[in-house]
């Protein structure tokens, strides 16, 4: 039998520091909780590559005593319980005594602090679990805990931390899910010495929010104030018509503790079923209050997971509030129509979509028509105010341009395209404005014209070498999720090779400049939020599975949809050009394009076959 062998102190502080010092963003969560637990009202974090090298958090809580100060960083010490039965009403964010040990076993850290009662402020300095130095310091009421060096003394743990902007990014996430968990208090977040994030502090939820998510997310929110069972949910969740690709947006919290809670999203989703789409999800901020009893936190070192005495509770408080709140406070959706002084007509031609757009010069307004395949640009007119005679002169232009496109195209069309060999077919109809019939021999074929034109275009984008792209008159600025964006972050090249030209612009927002030419650019936000979303769920680096996913979402969005009216002529060439790709029988999600029934069936059904 092996010697059983009892662990060295230094060992076994960074075996504890393992299960509660992930990377550098469960440092800040953990130091964020003790400072919101000491009744802070203002916090500031400051980090550097990543939070790797450098963190910093300063509150003007409580402070500490100067005779408490060393018992900080003892293993199971803490200020939050003293005995079992606390462990049963456990109120406060941190109460396991474990955080500040096992960081300051795998770190540097400087502690500044002085309790509001003490003329003198203490500076106490721990390396990898040793006191180095402990002396008085000239400091504000407040705590300010500086780590340095993280997993300097465990380079094992060292080589697993990703990307000082992944890393950063994650800390960004913490900061806004605690920032919208506690809106009374403000909060300041400063990133390699550029200042990223402030919230208020005034305990309006909504502001909180706004400074968090942006204007888009907080003008679609209803509030949530409802109680049943001796329990309280409130908070915000969104407008159906504003529901998302993804879950990145559900944040839940029980007593203003983080947490992940299967039983309260299955509750809103189902409040939402037959308001919104299927494939789409709600986004919230709901905070439930409860009996610290009736809740058990202590399931987990991270303290994310909880467990419930009664699961049942839960959903009902959460279904039933959700509801109330979207049918009181859900309105129709307003529709909005462009300004036709500057919407931009379009017509399709061979070299691509032409665009009509006014360009403000110093001295005139100039109408230009601008082809996007090659940037050229023809002259329409010019005027200060519009003209009959300018319209005439953009018609001719027009005219002459479509006329030159034709000839093209037909001349291209005769010297390049190969005799397709199609089946004789004669369009009957169209079914419900979804499904084209057509006759081929002795037999009906239904199509679903929205899966295979989304086939159509998947093997489009799978075997062209470039992706033809437009360039969008007005870039559109997607404001993402932390993790959706870092994954968008870390994927530009994939998306660039997809027909996407996206530049990152901070604040977890991108910008996006160009889209694949066979998009409408009003798709292209919801695109991106829901191409991270899937690569979040692969977290794979199999580029030709991430490629995939971005092709089906984008032929999805490009192609016609059901219930759309396609007029003869289109329906015809539709038919045609699909009957010349005999291999497509399914859309990219599986579902089949073509339904055969045969004379024999259909006359069969009616009993002309004896």
């Amino acid at each position: 039998m092996p010697k059983i062998n009892i662990l060295p102190e230094e060992v076994y502080r960074l075996i504890a520091a393992g299960e509660v010092v992930e990377r550098p963003s469960s440092v800040v969560k953990e130091m964020i909780e003790n400072s919101l637990d000491a009744g802070a009202k203002n916090i500031t974090v400051e980090i550097k590559n990543g939070g790797s090298s450098y963190i910093r958090i300063t509150d003007d809580g409580c402070g500490i005593e100067r005779d408490e100060v060393k018992k900080v960083f003892v293993s199971h010490a803490t200020s939050k319980i003293e005995n079992s039965d606390d462990l049963d009403s456990i109120a406060t964010l941190g109460f396991r005594g474990e955080a500040m040990a096992s960081i300051a076993a795998v770190s540097r850290v400087e502690l500044l602090t002085k309790s509001e009662n003490e003329s003198i402020g203490t500076r106490y300095v721990v390396a990898g679990g040793e006191e180095k130095e402990f002396d008085d310091a000239g400091c504000p009421a407040g705590t300010t805990i500086v780590v340095r060096d993280l997993f300097f003394n465990t380079p094992a743990r060292m080589k697993f931390l990703k990307k000082d902007v992944t890393e950063g990014n994650s800390v960004n996430g913490i900061i806004e899910r605690m920032a919208i968990s506690h809106p009374d208090t403000s909060f300041r977040f400063i990133r390699d010495s550029k200042q990223i994030l402030v919230t208020p502090g005034n305990g309006s939820l909504k502001d909180a929010i706004y400074s968090v998510f942006g204007k888009d997310f907080a003008s679609s929110l209803i509030d949530v104030d409802y109680s049943v069972n001796n329990m309280h949910v409130s908070g915000v969740v969104t407008k159906p018509s504003a529901s998302r690709k993804s879950r990145a947006m559900q944040f839940f919290f029980i007593n203003s503790r983080l947490v992940k809670c299967q039983t309260a999203m299955a509750a809103l989703e189902q409040a939402y079923k037959n308001s919104i789409m299927v494939g789409k999800f709600p986004g919230c901020v709901l905070n439930i209050e409860c009996d610290t009893a009736f809740v058990d936190v202590n399931v987990h070192p991270a303290k994310i997971e909880v467990r419930f005495a009664n699961e049942r509770p839960v959903f009902e408080l959460v279904y039933y509030g959700v509801k109330s709140a979207i049918q009181t406070g859900d309105t129709p959706k307003e529709a909005t129509f462009r300004d036709r002084s500057t919407a931009k007509p379009f017509v399709e031609t061979a070299s691509g979509r032409l665009d009509l757009f006014k360009r403000r010069d110093d001295d005139a307004t100039q109408i230009e028509f601008k082809q996007k395949s090659n940037n050229s640009f023809w002259n329409v007119a010019s005027a200060d105010n519009a003209t009959p005679q300018r319209v005439e002169a953009y018609t001719d232009a027009l005219e002459e341009l479509i006329k030159e496109e034709k000839q093209a195209e037909k001349a291209e069309a005769e010297k390049t395209e190969p005799e397709l060999d199609i089946p004789d077919f004669r369009v009957v109809g169209e079914a419900f404005k979804t499904y084209i019939i057509i006759e081929i021999e002795s037999s009906l074929y239904l199509i679903d014209k929205h899966a295979a034109h989304e086939r159509m275009n998947f093997e489009k984008l799978k075997s062209s070498e470039v992706i033809a792209s437009q360039v969008l008159l007005t870039p559109v600025t997607v404001r993402l999720e932390s993790s959706e964006y870092t994954a968008v972050c870390e994927n530009l090249e994939l998306y660039r090779k997809c027909g996407f030209e996206i530049e990152n612009f901070g604040n977890n927002t991108v910008i996006v400049r160009e889209c694949p030419s066979m998009l409408d650019g009003e798709d292209v936000g919801d695109l991106i939020i829901e191409t991270a979303s899937k690569l979040l769920e692969g977290k794979t680096d199999i580029t030709p599975e991430q490629l995939d996913w971005i092709y089906h979402s984008t032929s999805c969005r490009a192609a016609v949809k059901a219930g759309d009216y396609t007029s003869p002529y289109e329906r015809e060439l539709f038919v045609k050009r699909l009957l010349s790709m005999p291999d497509i029988r399914y859309c990219p999600h599986g579902r089949p394009v073509m339904i055969k029934m045969s004379k024999y069936d259909i006359e069969k059904q009616f009993g002309r076959q004896g």
